[in-house]
């Protein structure tokens, strides 16, 4: 049975991604010749991997020559927007709340960020 596509970013597209974000335009050997890490990606699967992003509406691309140029249409910030929207339907009944409650009660948080916090609900933003 074949795996269900995941509407945010897999692991291995959000790699990709960075390098996207980063480079704001690639071919597929720019992005493999880009990827960091101790286990490279074959051409074939950059480009498999590009055209998914493509169907999922994250990347485009432009020919140039006989290269085809990627670029991203999702910018880094919408991504995690939605990556949240999604944790927070799947596993917080669509609650912000219950999302941020869960952060601040299971992961640490610099007292920095816990001033910042406040400030916001404060100015009620």
């Amino acid at each position: 049975m074949a795996r269900p596509k995941s509407p945010t970013l897999t692991e291995a597209e959000l790699r990709l991604m960075d390098v996207l974000w980063k480079k704001e335009a690639a071919t597929v050997s720019d992005v493999v010749a880009a990827l960091p890490g101790n286990e490279p990606l074959a051409y074939s699967t950059v480009l498999t991997t590009l055209r998914i992003l493509e169907r999922k509406g994250y990347v485009s691309h432009e020919k140039e020559g006989r290269a085809y140029v990627y670029q991203p249409v999702v910018g880094r910030e919408d991504a995690r927007r939605s990556v949240v929207r999604y944790m927070m339907s799947r596993f917080f009944n669509n609650s912000p709340e219950a999302l941020m409650l869960n952060i601040l009660e299971n992961e640490p948080v610099d007292g920095d960020v816990l001033d910042r916090l406040k400030r916001m609900v404060d100015e009620g933003s």
